[in-house]
């Protein structure tokens, strides 16, 4: 494996915190929106999809092109998707047709999203320089 630069050094590590964040938002949301404590019940909440997320980024082999929203935005997601609800249903937690639906839409919005987002501005900086 030949050696990173620094500059791709840091965008992993931004990519992987911005996902450990995005999944930590939305397991909050979830818990707030149904009036359940939300800082006692977010680990209980958010466990499942971040280690969907971690095997979707080993899946994915993420840190090759951590921002890129097709090749590794969609594999982490799906991969985050299915993980965590096959976990919740393993561990006795909900997987109501509904939350699954929510669930799949709203990590898609966010873990596709920021990613065709940070996308478009480094393509909008390229062009400008």
């Amino acid at each position: 494996m030949k050696a990173r630069r620094p500059d791709a050094r840091v965008r992993i590590a931004f990519a992987l915190a911005m996902d450990v964040f995005l999944v930590l938002v939305f397991a909050a949301i979830g818990r707030a929106s149904h009036g359940g404590g939300v800082i006692e019940g977010l680990l209980m909440t958010a466990w499942p999809f971040l280690a969907g997320l971690a095997l979707g980024w080993l899946l994915t082999l993420a840190w090759r092109a951590p921002v890129a929203p097709v090749r590794t935005g969609l594999g982490v997601w799906v991969v985050t998707v299915l993980g965590g609800m096959l976990l919740r249903a393993a561990t006795g937690q909900g997987t109501a047709a509904a939350f699954v639906i929510v669930a799949a839409i709203t990590l898609l919005v966010l873990l596709v999203g920021w990613r065709v987002v940070a996308t478009l501005i480094a393509r909008r900086r390229r062009s400008a320089a």
